[in-house]
């Protein structure tokens, strides 16, 4: 069997523990079970890569302001925040795994995610 590698393709995830990493793509889209929109960003380095979504909802929202503010972007009050800024930015990140039980399967789920964000 021959395996494609497209571009973007050919990095691990990142290791447990503090990374500065540069957010290197945006994709959009809602959650499988209750259609909350959401944005995810891969942010990587040579080591490897960890996309993380944030959630447009009010329990998201002060996660995603925090976000902008690490990378330099201050949220203003009537001024809407374009993803598309995020990308090139660089910032620290704690990368571990987090576990939950599916809401649908009721089985438990682990996912890589990023947290902790700092300032570089």
């Amino acid at each position: 069997m021959k395996i494609p590698v497209e571009k973007g393709q050919e990095k691990g995830f990142l290791s447990d523990g503090r990374h500065t990493v540069e957010i290197t793509n945006i994709e959009e889209g809602k959650s499988e079970n209750q259609g909350i929109p959401f944005f995810a960003a891969r942010m990587e380095n040579d080591e490897g890569f960890v996309l993380q979504r944030f959630y447009l909802s009010d329990a998201g929202r002060p996660v995603i302001m925090g976000l902008y503010d690490v990378v330099g972007i201050e949220p203003k009050a009537g001024q809407d925040l374009d993803t598309k800024q995020l990308i090139g930015k660089k910032l620290s990140v704690e990368v571990g795994d987090y576990t939950y039980n599916d809401p649908n399967s009721g089985s438990e789920r682990t996912l890589r995610q990023a947290s902790h964000f700092q300032r570089v």
